[in-house]
């Protein structure tokens, strides 16, 4: 590293949709610095440089600078990338207009699908095609070439995305076509299909190339410009990018291939949960992250987390696909900026529509005029008006009030307290479809995760109602959850994801020469490790195949071990690719045939990480310099209850509290309901039981 001596910081930043996070990590005091500001919509970086401020860091000092962000999703949903162009094969120009032909909403009459990132009239046609094995059916005419950069000029095309079929096989086309355009219109940005994926399924290819293509530009800019920034405050270190994996990677290689950003920020949180199980020995759990605008869930299994191979952003229904992966999570539109209102028919709901951090919840005094989820819990007593953000924010509470009792409570006849906690219940009620969407949706059993680690700024004020809505019997509040996907970045390792097709049947194959395909795709990969200047501790390689029944069309991903390779022991796979097929479908065939469909490796470079470090020993009595005072808190069936409250940094390991209680943090507020007991362990994390 350079100047690493005078070096002694990771910094950490996520920017969410309404608040932006730092963690820095001093390596030399082992100490964690936090910091937390409101998003800058119209320019990101400026809620980066603030919270950074806020904590008191400077990047000089620093020698990993650690980004997550939801700017490529956020670029994807809202419609709002760059002018973009597709190349592809003759005859093909419609495979990303008509995908799969399938209707997920069968009796919609209205149901619309999938809509294009890329108009038809900007998909262009070249004279070429190759054969599925890779070789050359109809040699690439060059001659179209020119006229090609003509139009892509005239249009004012900003984006290039090229897609020849099966060039998964044979890049050498879509190569070709690139390096033209790079010397003839330098200016654009170009992405092939064969650079972000060897896997096959067109649609998919198509769709994945398209969207890297289209938030391509956007995502550079917004990356240069914390690049710029970082050097004009002298910082000389390493600046990695978390990716959706939860996975860390070099700067270019985020320039490049955006696609492997796009949920960077929630899955630091997922993996920060991760680290956090293996610390306390627990097997299973639900990461379940609220934040200002939505609400995220993941599952850690066997103390790892899944991932998922390829997605649909966009939900199922309307969504476009991914070939890229993803740790498994999913999303609804429930955060703590979320906007309660009265649809048509008088119903009360709660989002997707959300406040953000301009112009935020009434209570913030931003200019906001409806009525959110934040400003329930002020109305509730559930948290401090003078004490938010550690007194850093006043909130109105005389405003959220009557923003709640016009909007919502006097059109339903209700009192602003129970309309508040309406608000609050159907938030729950949503809340809990993201846990059942990595769980129930997925073929797991809830009942195998009896723990649900919440954190986000909005996750402890909910938790607890969540956990009933899913019978879930303990919540985990980890320290500062705030800041918790910040973190979480901070215990991820590199990261290389690969992927190669290849169509076989399992009796066919040798284990020595699948060993060979393996290093072989392995190979070019681990040059990158290399190339960081990273103190990485070891590297690990974790193989997988996707493998189906013959005469299936879909696949499932089987985890092969070691000891298979070792042993040589193909019915290990066999049996190995059995059970899960069994889980996920509920159904196995252990006297059917399988083939393998593709190869996928993942290689890790463990770096050297800070330790989670250990609290004061207490008593099962909280220390009474920990109570702060009582305030009344409205709780189920708008029972009014005074309530203690408690600041978390004073509480000792060991102590626990008997529900109603408030523990309040700088960025957080964990609500205790009546009867729910919670216990600090000895790294200062809150278990509450849910009764």
């Amino acid at each position: 590293m350079k100047n690493q001596k005078s070096q002694i910081f990771r910094i950490a930043t996520d920017i969410g949709g309404t608040f932006t996070d730092s963690a820095a990590f001093d390596t030399q005091k082992s100490k964690l610095i936090l910091g937390k500001t409101l998003t800058t919509p119209n320019r990101l970086v400026e809620g980066i440089l603030r919270g950074l401020s806020k904590s008191g860091v400077s990047p000089k000092d620093a020698n990993l600078f650690l980004h997550g962000s939801t700017i490529a999703i956020n670029t994807m949903l809202e419609r709002n990338g760059s002018k973009t162009a597709l190349i592809t094969t003759k005859g093909f120009r419609d495979i990303y207009e008509i995908g799969r032909i399938n209707r997920p909403d069968s009796f919609n009459l209205r149901h619309r699908k999938h809509q294009p990132l890329v108009d038809r009239n900007l998909r262009f046609e070249v004279n070429e095609r190759l054969m599925a094995d890779g070789t050359v059916y109809k040699a690439l005419d060059t001659s179209e070439l020119n006229a090609l950069v003509k139009k892509l000029e005239f249009l004012g095309i900003e984006s290039v995305a090229i897609l020849f079929l099966h060039a998964y096989r044979n890049p050498l086309h879509e190569n070709v076509v690139r390096d033209y355009l790079q010397k003839k219109l330098p200016h654009l940005f170009i992405s092939t299909s064969s650079d972000l994926s060897k896997e096959y399924r067109e649609f998919e290819r198509t769709s994945t190339v398209v969207a890297n293509a289209y938030i391509g530009p956007r995502v550079n800019k917004y990356l240069g410009e914390i690049e710029h920034e970082l050097k004009q405050m002298n910082f000389n270190g390493e600046f990695l990018v978390v990716q959706s994996t939860g996975g860390l990677y070099s700067l270019n290689e985020a320039r490049q291939d955006c696609v492997r950003m796009m949920e960077s920020g929630p899955a630091a949180g997922v993996i920060g949960t991760q680290a956090l199980c293996k610390t306390l020995g627990i097997d299973n759990a639900i990461a379940f992250d609220m934040g200002g605008t939505t609400a995220k869930a993941g599952v850690i299994r066997d103390q790892e987390a899944l991932v998922a191979n390829s997605v649909i952003i966009g939900g199922y229904l309307t969504g476009l696909p991914l070939l890229t992966p993803m740790i498994d999570i999913h999303e609804v539109g429930t955060g703590g900026g979320s906007i309660a209102y009265l649809s048509t028919t008088g119903a009360l709901r709660v989002g997707p529509q959300s406040a953000g951090a301009s112009p935020g919840p009434v209570c913030y005094g931003l200019g906001g005029t409806e009525p959110t989820v934040t400003d329930a819990n002020l109305v509730l007593g559930r948290l401090d008006p003078k004490n938010f953000l550690g007194g850093e924010m006043r909130l109105d509470k005389k405003a959220a009030i009557a923003a709640i009792k016009e909007k919502i409570a006097t059109p339903l006849g209700l009192s602003v307290n129970q309309a508040a906690l309406g608000i609050l219940r159907i938030a729950a009620a949503a809340m809990s479809h993201a846990v059942k969407g990595v769980t129930t949706d997925r073929g797991l059993d809830p009942g195998m995760f009896p723990n649900l680690f919440a954190y986000g700024g909005a996750g402890p004020l909910h938790a607890a109602m969540v956990a009933r809505e899913l019978s879930i019997p303990k919540v985990i509040i980890p320290r500062a959850p705030g800041h918790f996907s910040a973190f979480g970045m901070l215990l991820a390792d590199f990261r290389k994801d690969l992927v190669v097709s290849k169509f076989i049947p399992l009796q066919k194959v040798q284990m020595s020469e699948l060993n060979e395909w393996f290093t072989d795709m392995e190979k070019e990969s681990e040059q990158s490790f290399h190339a960081i200047e990273l103190a990485t501790k070891k590297m690990i390689k974790k193989r997988y195949l996707d493998m189906r029944y013959v005469g299936q069309e879909h696949a499932v991903t089987v985890e092969i071990s070691s000891a298979a390779f070792k042993h040589k022991n193909l019915s290990a796979i066999k049996e190995a690719f059995d059970i899960v097929h069994l889980e996920r479908y509920g159904r196995g065939s252990p006297h059917e045939s399988a083939e393998i469909v593709s190869l996928r490796s993942t290689i890790l470079g463990e770096l050297k990480k800070p330790l989670l470090e250990k609290i004061t020993q207490g008593s099962k009595s909280a220390p009474k310099s920990s109570l702060s005072g009582v305030r009344k808190v409205v709780f189920d069936h708008s029972k009014v209850m005074e309530t203690k409250i408690y600041q978390r940094e004073r509480l000792l390991a060991n102590n626990v509290i008997h529900g109603p209680a408030l523990i309040e943090e700088h960025a957080s507020t964990t609500v205790i309901h009546p009867k729910d007991t919670v216990t600090v362990d000895p790294y200062g994390n809150l278990h509450i039981q849910i009764k």
